[in-house]
């Protein structure tokens, strides 16, 4: 249903309310999850608490987690954190073109920031049936309280640490990417929900063969396949 704004305020809060929804929430989980597995791991509760308020990548920080605890080098644990939050390069092309023309400044590389997982999921879901001129400010209403609670959320985590059990701290981990997997089904444009299913089918399989590896196999297999399928079966594409 097509969202009407009347000025850019009414376009932040807008974007500000659906945040309090769902995904502040599944946000304030995971991170809850990351700040509890640090702790367990002994990891000091200022590096946890900076990793959400600059890195602001889940997935990353529990990449950095892991290779601090492994003794790897500075070097190899910013590699690999680089490596695993690369995803935020199509995120970024896909969402900030919808922005309008005006809106297009050197201002967007600090809104970048604000781009997560949830932010991006949602905003691709909804932008389609809000003005081009009113994108941003609802970008921003959206991404601001999500970021701003991602570091308090860590901080909670790591002092339940010893309440929270291991397993429920795994659990609340994941349930950020599962959030993001239901919203991105709900795009309209079938070949995301195909990319979807291989992947949950692909998976498993790609792991058993190569379990380094496995993840990026999987994504570069199941999203090609799925755009493959789209392009040749599911549309009428001219000759």
């Amino acid at each position: 249903m097509p969202r009407h704004f009347s000025n850019q305020n009414e376009a932040f809060w807008s974007g500000f309310k659906q945040a309090l929804g769902a995904p502040l929430w599944v946000l304030f989980a995971g991170m809850i999850g990351f700040g509890a597995m640090g702790h367990t791991s002994g990891v000091s509760v200022w590096i946890l608490g900076l990793s959400s308020l600059l890195m602001y990548a889940l997935p990353g920080q529990v990449v950095m987690l892991e290779m601090l605890l492994n003794g790897s080098s500075f070097v190899a644990i910013a590699l690999a954190v680089t490596l695993t939050s690369s995803r935020f390069i199509t995120m970024t092309v896909t969402l900030f073109p919808q922005f309008a023309t005006s809106d297009k400044s050197k201002r967007l590389y600090a809104h970048v920031h604000l781009l997560a997982m949830t932010a991006w999921a949602v905003s691709m879901r909804d932008f389609p049936s809000i003005d081009p001129q009113y994108r941003l400010r609802y970008f921003l209403g959206l991404g601001l309280p999500c970021w701003l609670i991602s570091m308090p959320a860590t901080l909670i985590g790591y002092a339940l640490a010893g309440v929270v059990p291991p397993t429920i701290t795994l659990a609340l981990v994941f349930i950020n990417p599962l959030f993001f997997l239901l919203t991105f089904a709900d795009v309209k444009p079938w070949t995301n929900r195909i990319a979807i299913v291989l992947g949950g089918c692909l998976g498993p399989l790609f792991y058993l063969l190569d379990k380094d590896s496995s993840l990026l196999a999987t994504g570069l297999v199941a999203g090609t396949c799925a755009y493959v399928i789209d392009r040749k079966f599911l549309r009428k594409v001219a000759p």
